[in-house]
């Protein structure tokens, strides 16, 4: 399924609704949560990721961010999503404010992978309707219900 983040959300986390006053908020909560579900040192995926937020932004428009980097330790791409209360400045191409961002980490070593679940998470949040429920869910369960059918449709 093309618009399925199953696979990705399997080891990764959701955080249905957070206050962050600032992109590097955000993105610390995020990485602290993904830290704790991977093994993978705080740490190094904060400044991972961080790094790769300086060569350009990760904020592609509509509200949406994709913060990702490629880190040693994983064995599989992984995600994390972030709903923020207010969207906060991820120097997006359309200048708005960020409030849905999903975070992915890939293997060090998997270029195509890393770039086929770039892809997945893309098509995925440029359907509109996706958009707007995922800005009404308030819980975990109603997030994978959005974006995790795939899961949804096995434990039927």
């Amino acid at each position: 399924m093309a618009t399925d983040l199953t696979s990705l959300l399997a080891g990764g986390v959701i955080i249905p609704s957070l206050e962050a006053k600032s992109r590097k908020q955000a993105i610390h909560a995020l990485a602290e949560a993904l830290a704790e579900a991977t093994g993978i040192g705080l740490r190094e995926i904060e400044d991972a990721v961080m790094e790769r937020e300086r060569l350009g932004s990760t904020g592609v428009g509509e509200g949406v961010a994709i913060p990702h980097a490629r880190l040693e330790g994983i064995d599989a791409p992984v995600g994390g999503y972030l709903r923020l209360v207010h969207g906060v400045d991820f120097e997006a191409i359309d200048d708005r404010p960020c409030d849905l961002i999903f975070m992915l980490l890939a293997p060090k070593s998997s270029g195509a992978d890393h770039l086929r679940a770039l892809a997945q998470v893309s098509r995925t949040f440029r359907q509109s309707a996706v958009r707007d429920a995922l800005r009404e869910a308030n819980t975990e369960d109603e997030v994978k219900a959005i974006v995790c059918r795939e899961a949804v449709e096995q434990s039927a």
